[in-house]
């Protein structure tokens, strides 16, 4: 059977939620911050890689969408990248950004480096990387064609296995190497939790304008309208941009002019308020786009793929785990001020640098609620793992592509 386009992305958006339904039922899941697209969209995967062992293909899908719903995701990280949200986060979101953007490069080189040693091409540990331990599952499959056809077999399996194994070392270094380092820490402080998601800690950051409405529009139904045709222009006018890059010979993936794109119109209407630009808004459709992107890729993934790269990505994924903790324990909290909040944001160094800004979150959540708040990390970490990193990690990828294709 054959699933046309329509039918792939309603079978994606109903395996979508079935994923959270697993989250539900098996905490350990989301303790551990596992996207609820992995957590539907990687058995189906298997169950159909077992079936294709078996020779028999019950069902192939039609993928048109899967590149356009990544490029849509990756267009939103461009929108949030502000010159002024950089300059309003002070001096410690510029530092912080400089050492997230400087161990990412290291995770690269390690990566490369060791999968040298190993006898495997070196993109394959650039893979094992920053692209799916500073970027997570999204960005290791929106880069793996690339991956792919400079000779990286199996990429896409690859990206997912390095990207699961990287949330769940975040989850689990992050709060003992806090907690190891405030237990050494002269502060102590009565309980008080601190209040608020991921998603109101960074956003409310930017400031969200007064929305002109036409007479007798709806309000929401307008907003929504106005950014979603700001995003696919934004894709548009990127896709002329990346060409013209790809022209010069450089090898990139496609939604980099997407993002360029993105990231100029922010900083013009930051500066001018002529689109007015809510940041929640775009978010909310990058989001949409991106558990869609997510499933389809998943469950169309080449499971067999990963049999004789095991070791080698055991081996170099254990070296990058080692190396985030030494630098979360050693490195963070002298460069971020030697006080509470930098021990804190060390916590979320390690998840955001392995997995994903909810592990870095979690991580943090789980010392401020034993120790105290920690204003200053609640504003440096959500802002750099959600907005900056991801930037400026796509440009660091792009460049050890061209390295070593």
């Amino acid at each position: 059977m054959k699933l046309d386009l329509v039918q792939t992305v309603a079978c994606a958006g109903l395996i979508l939620f079935a994923g959270y339904g697993v989250k539900r039922a098996i905490p350990l899941l989301a303790r551990y911050n596992i996207p609820a697209p992995v957590a539907g969209g990687l058995p189906v995967a298997a169950i159909l890689a077992i079936l294709y062992a078996g020779q028999w293909q019950p069902v192939t899908f039609d993928t048109t969408l899967q590149a356009p719903l990544m490029i849509a995701f990756f267009t939103s990280i461009g929108f949030g990248a502000s010159v002024n949200l950089l300059r309003r986060g002070g001096p410690q979101v510029a530092l912080f950004t400089l050492i997230a953007s400087v161990v990412a490069m290291l995770q690269n080189v390690i990566g490369g480096g060791a999968a040298a040693l190993l006898g495997q091409h070196p993109l394959m540990g650039v893979l094992a990387g920053s692209v799916t331990l500073t970027g997570g599952p999204a960005t290791g499959l929106a880069f793996a064609p690339l991956f792919e056809k400079a000779g990286v077999t199996g990429a896409s399996t690859l990206a997912v296995a390095a990207a699961m194994a990287g949330i769940v070392a975040g989850g689990l270094i992050g709060g003992p190497i806090g907690t190891f380092l405030l237990d050494r820490h002269p502060r102590r402080v009565p309980l008080r939790p601190v209040q608020g998601t991921l998603e109101n800690l960074a956003e409310t950051q930017f400031t969200e304008p007064s929305a002109t409405v036409p007479a007798g529009e709806d309000a929401e139904a307008y907003s929504l309208l106005k950014h979603l045709v700001l995003m696919l222009t934004a894709m548009w006018a990127g896709a002329w941009v990346s060409a013209w890059i790809a022209s010069a010979g450089f090898t990139l993936p496609a939604y980099i002019g997407a993002m360029l794109v993105a990231a100029v119109i922010r900083n013009v209407d930051d500066a001018t308020r002529m689109i007015g630009i809510s940041q929640r808004t775009i978010d909310d459709l990058g989001s949409v786009a991106l558990a869609l992107f997510l499933v389809i890729a998943l469950m169309t993934l080449r499971l067999w793929e990963l049999a004789g790269l095991v070791v080698p990505l055991v081996v170099i994924l254990v070296i990058q785990i080692a190396v985030i903790a030494v630098v979360c324990a050693i490195a963070i909290p002298p460069l971020m001020g030697k006080d509470y909040d930098a021990i804190v944001m060390s916590s979320g160094f390690a998840g955001f640098m392995l997995g994903t800004t909810a592990n870095a979150m979690a991580n943090m959540g789980a010392l401020v609620e034993r120790y105290g708040p920690a204003p200053k990390a609640y504003l440096v970490v959500p802002l750099v793992g959600a907005f900056f990193i991801d930037f400026i990690n796509a440009i660091l990828i792009t460049v050890a592509l061209n390295l070593w294709q």
